[in-house]
């Protein structure tokens, strides 16, 4: 671990690295030569355009091995999870041919389009870039189906194969939550696609660089992999496609990214999202894993102590992210504890609805009661997280709970 830690400007104990995780220091390193020195455009053909684009190959090596990709010409760099997702989604529909015609999409079931032949299918926790992407899709003239989840967050496999059609294009379900950590059996839910003859897509923003992800393992056709989510910096992201996918491209331009992507490369981002993975690799080999779910653990047992028949866990105790812990306290509602706790900053879901005075809609698709959903709080730790923190942590947010300060 790099020393230099880039949380030293606040005192507050940073617990939202599901959020955003900061920029490594070594990360930032690695990207200064392509804002200073080597600015050149990457697909020039003179020498100012020789480092980047030397720069650019070396990250997607890096990123494609940690993902396990046999080819690093299976990277496609983007400017983010969301563009990413919405690749490999509509990029996917496109190429097989959507036809024209708009549907709509219900809650928890099937959009009724027009005769598209096309049927893509998600799931109800999904990230908003995905559920996003899935309603683009139905103006697209797609089919949409959004399955349900179990009270752990989790897809059977077997609602999957049944929901399956001739049709069905793509299945696309995320490898972790964000705010519950919730793992889902991806091998199991992709072999279903397969059978049914559809290709299989994961978001895996969360996962990637936190616990060993190879995109064979997982059965994947295409998988999302987002740069701030693993200690590089934000706007930079990828998405994996395995060769010979059908995949058109939504942003056309200057060929870029092998015609996938149109627009002259973020060498500065990439080359940082390449050491990024570099590292998130050392890492993982490293035992990671283990240090973050010894904290996570620690952190939930004192919250346990201090609170004593109140804290309530949300999602599956074992199959989820080391580093992630979703509670529900009772008797609070999550947005006035960490008003009260000021020394923490950490939050009650995701990031994409923050501020928002309302139940979560993933807790909300896991059946989870409504003072309950109210009362969550999402902390997440990450590279720079110490015993000291999780003690801290428990302690303020216990205080906030009871009223104490």
């Amino acid at each position: 671990m790099d020393p230099r830690s880039p949380l030293t400007h606040s005192s507050a104990v940073y617990a939202d690295y599901n959020g955003t995780t900061p920029v490594d220091p070594r990360v930032a390193d690695a990207m200064m030569p392509f804002l200073t020195t080597h600015f050149g455009n990457p697909s020039s053909a003179h020498d100012f355009g020789a480092a980047p684009a030397a720069a650019v190959r070396t990250a997607r090596e890096q990123v494609a091995a940690l993902v396990g990709a046999s080819a690093s010409d299976e990277i496609v760099f983007t400017g983010s999870g969301t563009e990413a997702d919405h690749l490999a989604i509509r990029g996917v529909l496109r190429a097989v041919g959507a036809a024209s015609g708009a549907g709509s999409v219900s809650d928890g079931g099937t959009a009724s389009g027009a005769d598209s032949g096309t049927h893509l299918i998600v799931q109800a926790t999904e990230h908003p870039a995905v559920l996003a992407a899935a309603e683009a899709a139905v103006a697209d003239g797609a089919d949409v189906t959004i399955l349900p989840v179990g009270p752990d967050g989790l897809v059977d496999p077997a609602v999957l194969a049944e929901a399956l059609r001739p049709e069905t294009v793509l299945v696309s379900i995320m490898h972790a939550n964000n705010e519950t950590g919730a793992i889902q059996p991806i091998r199991q839910l992709a072999d279903a696609a397969h059978a049914g003859g559809a290709l299989f897509h994961t978001d895996a923003a969360q996962s990637v660089g936190k616990v060993s992800v190879d995109v064979d393992e997982l059965g994947a056709d295409l998988l999302t992999v987002v740069g701030h989510k693993m200690y590089a910096p934000k706007g930079v992201a990828a998405l994996y496609v395995r060769s010979g996918a059908p995949l058109a491209p939504l942003l056309p331009g200057g060929g870029q990214e092998g015609g996938l992507r149109g627009g002259t490369e973020n060498v500065a981002g990439i080359a940082g999202f390449g050491e990024a993975a570099r590292l998130c690799g050392e890492e993982l080999e490293a035992g990671s894993v283990e240090r973050m779910r010894a904290l996570r653990d620690r952190l939930a047992a004192r919250l346990e102590e201090l609170l004593p028949g109140r804290v309530r866990l949300n999602g599956p105790r074992e199959q989820r992210l080391p580093q992630t812990l979703n509670v529900s306290i009772d008797d609070t509602r999550g947005m006035d504890v960490l008003a009260g706790a000021s020394s923490v900053a950490a939050s009650t879901g995701s990031a994409c609805h923050a501020g928002a005075d309302a139940p979560s809609p993933v807790l909300s698709a896991m059946g989870v009661e409504v003072p309950r959903a109210m009362g969550a709080l999402r902390l997440s730790q990450g590279r720079w997280t110490t015993p000291d923190d999780v003690e801290r942590l428990a302690q303020s947010i216990a205080e906030a709970a009871t009223g104490r300060d």
